[in-house]
Formats: structure tokens, sequence, C-alpha cells
């Protein structure tokens, strides 16, 4: 636990109510807890299967739920061994971001917003990306989503998994 919480920078306290499902983290924190851990995101939502079939059935998907960020993560794709991509569809309520402040991702990302509007902070600029925009998001460039609107914005973000 304290060797996760120093990867982190979390505190131990923290990683521990996360496991015990006593906190709701954000997006951000969860993707920092994936990649200290060396899996993807999408390994948070399996069931522990050796192997998935490769369609995923909308009424099947298993969605993390962060209350505080006000946002739900739902995979996309099944963590499948070799698969060089991760997908995962954000839906993120009226006021709810990803997390409090930009985070860096270590890989590559690609975003479209499917449904709403979405306030990105991509390092040091701001814009708003309306339903059909995309975004690609570079390795370590820190980013923040955010629903400024009165409706939920729904995105779908591709993230290529880094070589171990």
């Amino acid at each position: 636990m304290r060797t996760l919480a120093g990867h982190t920078g979390f505190s131990p306290s923290f990683v521990s109510q996360v496991e015990l499902n006593q906190a709701s983290p954000s997006i951000a924190s969860l993707e920092r807890l994936a990649t200290a851990l060396g899996v993807p995101l999408g390994e948070f939502f399996g069931d522990g299967a050796a192997s998935a079939p490769p369609v995923t059935r909308a009424g099947r998907r298993r969605p993390l739920m962060s209350w505080w960020s006000r946002a739900r993560t739902e995979t996309l794709t099944p963590p499948t061994p070799g698969w060089p991509f991760e997908t995962l569809m954000i839906t993120i309520a009226a006021g709810g971001s990803s997390g409090k402040r930009p985070h860096a991702h270590p890989a590559h990302q690609f975003a479209m917003v499917f449904e709403g509007d979405v306030r990105l902070t991509l390092g040091t600029d701001v814009q708003i990306l309306h339903r059909g925009d995309a975004v690609n998001v570079e390795p370590q460039t820190p980013h923040r989503w955010e629903n400024p609107g009165k409706t939920p914005t729904r995105l779908v973000v591709v993230t290529s998994r880094r070589a171990r």
C-alpha cells in the first residue's frame, strides 16, 4: 500500500479507501493508479477472465463511477493482451470534471466529443470542444476535461498502450 502510494503521490490511507471501495477517485486519479501498477485503466473494469470476446455489447459495459468528479467511465474494448489501444467512453455530468487539476498521461491519446460540450485544458491552452470535435493529446501533456454545460457530455478517449 505504501509503495503504491509513493509511486502515485497519494496517501496510503487514500489508496486503501479506493481498494475497499470507500473512496470515489477521479478519472485522473484512476489513471495515476493504473500507471503506477503498470496496467491499462481498462483492467479496473475486468472480471479477471483470461481472454475476453472481441465484441463489447452496450448493455454489458462495466462502468466506474466517480461521484465527486461527476463522471462515469466505461471501457469500450476488453482488456486484451497485446492490443495496442484502450478505448473508454467518459460521461461527465453538468459541472463535473476529470479531476481537480490537469493531469499528464504517459501515452498518446485521441478524444472525440460525441455529445454535449467540454472545456479542455491542454497544457496552458483552454478550448471549448463541441459535438464532433476531436483532439490529439501528446504524452506528458497535462490536460483536464470539464463540463461547463447543463447537460451531460460524452466523449470517447483512445489511449495507446506504452511498451513495457
